[in-house]
């Protein structure tokens, strides 16, 4: 359902300038942004269709100044939502109720690298990749790598449990943060976790991890560094089939290799790539395999080769290995950049992330194929084939309500194929607002209320990123406490209600 929304910001009611004052007192005048230009940039993150201004967003620096702003929206009883980079998939840092954004940018600092101790303690607004850079020349490396790194911060990664393409190796955010600094809902700062391996007690920080901004707002995280494998190599292994390609993946696994990565790229996304960066990707192939070992030198070579053959065996074209580490680089932006690639396009799209068994890729990928075209849509696919997590892009008009009401029925029948086939909702992008009511798919109503009581022991006043992850959570939360400053969706566009 759709309806179309206002160019303009209503009239500020006086809470909103009594707001504003008080967060100009605690962040100054450049930290609190309430022009129309300014929220139109965070009217919402990379889940498209769901618009929403907030009332006013504001620019921390260190963790005091962000208690200091959830105890004002707590006593001035206004929402907050917690954001990143705005990189998020699932509509988890858009500010549905309208409210406070509190916007991690400026807290950007690494705080300490512990070398010898292979540590890391980042606050949560520095850049994913940033991590790495800074320790790359001790041999270290923060493993998980989604494929938006270059901006997304390790702040989000936590708030979505991401992953990544070397997911399948070396795992996703949970197997790599230690420690975390959160302010709670209430503004009460805590420290979870730290240095250790595996502190005695609850662990706190593996239920913060994953949990979408609803327990708290985390502005610093001690990271686990991993050594950088001693070698790599990389293939790229052309298909006749998208039956072929997946029959390779599971291939390799049965035969006891762990690569590093598996990623599948299928036609329409070879073209966008090829057409944005001319990699000499076959046009005519139906899909294409990134295969990636990592590891000792000794016995590297014998491994790739191994998983060479099974490609051959199961009717690659050709399998190119990459020769030079400009090479390797190349074949990954065609992975990594693949969403831009698509951008190139002129349309928006929603990018799901269902998980499905490795086995059932062919069959899937064809019905997702079949959903889409019945919808009046293309769709394409790059995903983590190794662990089975898909990433249907569906291509659509934002400006065409229709196209929008296409995109999210399309979208839910894929998630529903997903879970029907034994998978999973979501793999590394969260529930947030997309997913939320196909929950009960996946969950019992006792589930989904153990759940929400856990959530509840933080979040008491449910004012910490609303209207999230559960089941009519959105209608619950207006239930509960109406309208409060000025309720904006993004002007000028079609939003998802």
């Amino acid at each position: 359902m759709t309806s179309a929304v206002p160019s303009k910001l209503p009239p500020k009611a006086p809470l909103a300038d009594e707001l504003e004052r008080e967060l100009v007192a605690i962040v100054g005048r450049d930290g609190v942004l309430t022009g129309e230009a300014e929220l139109r940039a965070y009217d919402c993150d990379a889940y498209a269709p769901e618009k929403h201004y907030p009332d006013v967003v504001v620019l921390p620096q260190n963790t005091e100044q962000v208690a200091r702003i959830v105890k004002l929206c707590n006593r001035m009883r206004v929402p907050f939502t917690p954001r990143g980079a705005g990189t998020g998939l699932s509509g988890g840092a858009t500010a549905i109720t309208g409210g406070v954004i509190i916007a991690t940018t400026r807290l950007n600092k690494i705080l300490e690298a512990d070398i010898p101790n292979r540590r890391m303690v980042a606050q949560a607004g520095c850049v994913n990749v940033y991590l790495t850079k800074a320790v790359k020349a001790e041999g270290l490396h923060y493993a998980p790598d989604p494929s938006s790194q270059g901006a997304c911060t390790v702040g989000g990664n936590v708030a979505e449990n991401s992953g990544g393409p070397h997911t399948l190796k070396y795992g996703v955010t949970t197997n790599h943060v230690t420690g975390l600094t959160l302010v709670l809902p209430d503004g009460e700062i805590v420290h979870l976790g730290g240095k250790q391996e595996d502190p005695p007690g609850y662990d706190l920080v593996g239920l913060v991890v994953g949990s979408e901004g609803t327990m708290g707002l985390v502005t610093e995280v001690v990271i686990r560094l991993t050594p950088l494998p001693q070698s790599v190599r990389t293939l790229l292994a052309v298909f006749e089939s998208v039956h072929h390609a997946s029959q390779t993946v599971s291939d390799i696994i049965a035969a006891g290799i762990l690569p590093a990565a598996l990623e599948m790229i299928d036609t329409f996304i070879i073209k966008a790539c090829e057409e944005a960066f001319h990699l000499g990707f076959p046009m005519d192939a139906e899909a294409v395999l990134i295969i990636e070992v990592d590891g000792l030198e000794v016995g590297l070579d014998e491994e790739a080769e191994r998983a060479k053959a099974i490609a051959m065996q199961n009717g690659a074209r050709e399998v190119r290995q990459a020769k030079t580490e400009l090479e390797r680089a190349l074949l990954w932006k065609a992975r990594k950049q693949a969403f831009g690639a698509l951008g190139r396009l002129g349309k928006s799209m929603v990018t799901h992330d269902g998980v499905i068994p490795r086995t059932l890729l062919p069959e899937v990928l064809k019905q997702v194929r079949e959903i889409a075209a019945r919808h009046g849509l293309e769709v394409g696919n790059v995903f983590h084939a190794g662990d089975g997590n898909l990433h249907p892009n569906l291509m659509f008009d934002e400006n065409d309500p229709k196209q929008i009401e296409n995109v999210m029925e399309a979208g839910h029948e894929i998630l529903k194929l997903c879970v029907d086939v034994g998978g999973s909702l979501t793999g590394e992008h969260g529930i947030g607002v997309e997913k939320m009511e196909a929950m009960a798919w996946l969950f019992s109503d006792a589930d989904l209320d153990l759940m929400a009581k856990l959530k509840g022991i933080f979040n008491t006043n449910n004012l910490c990123n609303p209207g999230k992850v559960f089941p009519t959570a959105k209608r619950c939360w207006e239930t509960e406490h109406g309208p409060h400053i000025a309720r904006r969706a993004a002007p000028g566009r079609a939003a998802a209600v």
